[in-house]
């Protein structure tokens, strides 16, 4: 029988959603887990949201301050949820707590924010896990795992690229995403942070970089009420995007490989276009999240006109197995933060780190940090080893 873990969620947007389901997921994909997570507390400062959470969930209590969570000694492990700009105060508080943290990316406003995060998960010996969910795929696991063992030979290049349309509206409202102050970066913290996750989890480290960034979008209508995702606001008092819409970004790896990484969050007609390109000297294999469960792979030694497959992923690759009884059965977004929350919850059981750590959400918040000082300086910008 599994033991109980008393679990609670901090920030109760879309993204406090989707952890809330990974927990009550988990016993139906992964019934060997030695703990069982139980939904203890709810918090959110929007005035009715964690009740209505609470009720519809099933959390035995909601809160208004996280705080209480905080102190609440029925709590053992945290999801944070909460914008950018609270990441660091409260992620610390709870690894001070003795809280195991599981956090979204990515991780405060600054790779200072990070690493404070991460200090404290070490110091207090909890275990902390990073919401970098797209590695978590089982066709790009494969897709590292084919290049780890030179099956497309030596990489010589890589493009990796996020494009949406979330904010392409221009009646989308000025929420905390578009203020320095609680978002941050704008599209490097939102999309490029998974590109630089990807790009590490793919080829390793990142030597240096050069990236240039823009604002297509300057103005828009401050919310009148709550808001959560990405709502339209008429009416208000227009202020300034403070942060990038666009980054297009050059990148150098350790191993010699080239790169490019470009996230745009406000492309019409985009949605969700995310995935990467690798190629080697002896082909190459392509990712698209909006067919998530197959690769494209060319592999031979025709090298021009060599014929390109596609592949999907079955049991036996990743975590696939958990979710689907054979190849060519969809796995989903949602499926992905399943798998995520699994790997959190072996961590605690088992003391090791599973999956993504705070020191990855430290080196992806490394390479935000270059890629603004970049675009300011319009020069190359080398990046600290591991």
């Amino acid at each position: 029988m599994m033991d109980a873990l008393g679990v609670a969620v901090v920030g109760f947007g879309w993204m406090g959603r989707v952890h809330t389901q990974a927990y009550a997921r988990l016993p139906h994909h992964y019934p060997r887990l030695a703990l069982r997570p139980r939904l203890i507390t709810v918090a959110d400062e929007v005035p009715g949201r964690a009740e209505e959470a609470a009720a519809q969930f099933g959390f035995a209590s909601a809160a208004r301050d996280w705080r209480e969570v905080a102190a609440d000694p029925r709590v053992r492990a945290v999801s944070v949820t909460a914008p950018n700009f609270l990441h660091r105060e409260i992620g610390v508080a709870m690894a001070e707590a003795g809280k195991h943290l599981w956090i979204e990316k990515p991780v405060g406003l600054t790779a200072e924010d990070a690493r404070a995060v991460a200090d404290a998960v070490a110091a207090a010996g909890v275990q902390g896990s990073v919401g970098f969910n797209y590695r978590n795929a089982p066709a790009v696991e494969s897709a590292r795992d084919l290049i780890a063992a030179g099956g497309i030979g030596t990489v010589t290049h890589v493009r990796i690229r996020l494009f949406s349309d979330y904010a392409a509206h221009p009646d989308g409202a000025l929420t905390w995403r578009y203020e320095r102050a609680r978002g941050g970066s704008g599209v490097l913290g939102d999309l490029a942070s998974h590109g630089v996750d990807l790009a590490r989890f793919l080829l390793g480290d990142i030597a240096s970089l050069t990236a240039d960034t823009a604002v297509f979008i300057p103005e828009r209508a401050r919310p009148t009420g709550a808001t959560a995702g990405h709502a339209l606001a008429s009416g208000g008092a227009p202020g300034p995007v403070e942060n990038e819409d666009y980054v297009s970004c050059l990148l150098r790896f350790a191993s010699g490989a080239r790169g490019v990484l470009e996230a745009c969050r406000v492309s019409v007609g985009e949605q969700n276009n995310y995935g990467f390109e690798v190629h080697g000297t002896e082909g190459a294999v392509f990712w698209d999240f909006r067919r998530m469960n197959e690769l494209a792979i060319s592999q031979g030694t025709t090298y021009q006109d060599q014929p390109v497959s596609t592949v999907y992923v079955g049991p036996g690759q990743g975590e696939f197995g958990a979710f689907q009884p054979g190849a060519a059965n969809a796995m989903g977004y949602d499926d992905l933060k399943v798998v995520e929350a699994s790997r959190f919850l072996r961590s605690i059981a088992e003391g090791t780190p599973y999956g993504t750590t705070l020191r990855d959400a430290v080196r992806s918040a490394a390479a935000l940090d270059a890629m603004e000082r970049s675009a300011a300086t319009g020069s190359w910008v080398n990046l600290p080893a591991s």
